[in-house]
């Protein structure tokens, strides 16, 4: 069933389709639309008010994000967060994630040293909203300053093809309010590390910003599927 927050605002300057798609992503990504939830053509079609061509388009896209699975005889549905698409996608954004801070020690400069430090408060402002999304968008703001910093636009580029997953996973680690006040010492660390210009020290931190993240992502997914 949709719910009322996926209602397609049609001042958008969009084409529908895009509007579609922009509503659903976004409705999978924070979780209103939950993981193996089915999306039927017609109901969706009903609630949002557009035919049903729009929201097939958006659903053929959102699959090759990987978010929206087809099954044989049940249709589309959203993708599941299971272990082994977390450890694929973590896996490389480690890795990513690393090298980001690698050559931010280098390259960085001081107007975007004080973005990111501003950024780090920012972050600490937003956990007190305790609004997953206002988080969420405070963190990638941060993370998003560290990659521009490579100067590398090959790395900008792989990174944003991971952004959307990133994302999802981000999100429900985020709306775990146990893990705020980790996630605000490992943001210092990387700031503090990329500040001194210590590159082995940054990229270790950056590598355990995303393990921690996987261990308590992978915690809630036992959890889950224990229930």
């Amino acid at each position: 069933m949709v719910r009322e927050g996926l209602e397609v605002n049609r001042e958008e300057f969009l084409p529908l389709r895009d509007v579609v798609f922009k509503k659903l992503r976004k409705a999978i990504l924070t979780g209103e639309l939950k993981p193996g939830e089915r999306l039927m053509e017609i109901h969706l079609a009903n609630r949002l008010g557009v035919s049903r061509t729009p929201i097939r388009e958006a659903i053929r896209k959102l699959e090759l994000e990987g978010l929206v699975t087809m099954l044989p005889r049940r249709g589309a549905e959203v993708a599941q967060i299971t272990e082994k698409s977390l450890k694929d996608v973590l896996e490389v954004r480690r890795a990513l994630d690393a090298l980001c801070a690698e050559l931010a020690c280098r390259r960085i400069t001081q107007e975007e040293e004080r973005q990111l430090a501003a950024a780090c408060k920012e972050f600490e402002q937003a956990t007190a909203t305790r609004d997953a999304t206002v988080i969420a968008k405070a963190d990638v703001a941060l993370h998003d300053i560290i990659v521009a910093a490579t100067g590398n636009q090959r790395l900008v580029q792989l990174v944003n093809n991971l952004a959307e997953q990133m994302y999802r996973y981000r999100f429900e680690y985020i709306k775990d309010e146990s893990q705020h006040e980790r996630l605000m010492e490992e943001h210092r660390m990387i700031y503090e590390s990329i500040r001194k210009k210590d590159s082995a020290a940054a990229a270790e931190a950056a590598k355990m910003h995303i393990d921690n993240q996987e261990k308590s992502i992978m915690k809630q997914i036992r959890l889950d599927s224990a229930q």
